[in-house]
């Protein structure tokens, strides 16, 4: 099976991606190299441009196909916010219960369109000599829910709604959420791209 190198440690990112694409190519993330630098900081101002940053650093890095992923959260009623800083918005990355309580004290008071956000997941696929091959993105709309619901998905999933479902990402299961969440229509849109390189 080819093997493509996820850029990043995030565990419940690789099992996601792992399965979305175990009929595909093998995905691990970067634990077996101990030279991948410990952190890539993220300093573009947009999920394409960080997708790229990690995939195009790490690549000839690893000497290896490398999927740089750059997901988030955006909320139009707070211009945007939390974006391309959804996992460190409340100041320490990856603090789940901060940003998302964070999220709730902004949105306090506010109903109807004001919860409206969505989801956005760009994926950078590069060769091993860090040339960019594709970039793909996928978006989920839902509604900010006012108490967290479920304990399934990671980040903003427990609060994000889905209203035809009536159940947050936190509640959905994998296979459903899969078929909705942004990750898994970015991910639909690289399968084609991956056969291509990897199994003609």
């Amino acid at each position: 099976m080819p093997r493509v190198v996820l850029g990043s440690r995030n565990k419940k990112k690789l099992g996601e991606l792992r399965e979305l694409l175990a009929d595909v190519v093998d995905v691990t993330d970067l634990s077996p190299f101990p030279q991948a630098p410990a952190d890539i900081e993220e300093t573009g101002t947009t999920f394409a441009e960080n997708a790229r940053l990690k995939a195009t650093t790490l690549a000839p890095l690893l000497n290896e196909w490398v999927l740089g992923e750059d997901s988030g959260l955006v909320v139009p009623a707070l211009g945007g916010q939390p974006g391309v800083y959804s996992a460190r918005w409340a100041g320490q990355h990856g603090n789940d219960a901060a940003n998302n309580a964070k999220l709730l004290a902004e949105l306090s008071g506010k109903s109807g369109d004001a919860r409206r956000a969505y989801y956005v997941s760009t994926a950078a696929l590069c060769d091993p000599t860090g040339t960019v091959v594709a970039v793909v993105e996928g978006r989920c709309w839902g509604v900010i829910a006012e108490t967290p619901t479920g304990t399934g998905g990671f980040g903003y999933d427990p609060l994000f709604v889905i209203p035809e479902y009536h159940a947050s990402f936190g509640e959905l299961t994998g296979r459903v959420k899969h078929a909705l969440s942004h990750r898994g229509r970015a991910i639909a849109k690289l399968r084609p791209v991956l056969r291509g390189l990897f199994w003609v």
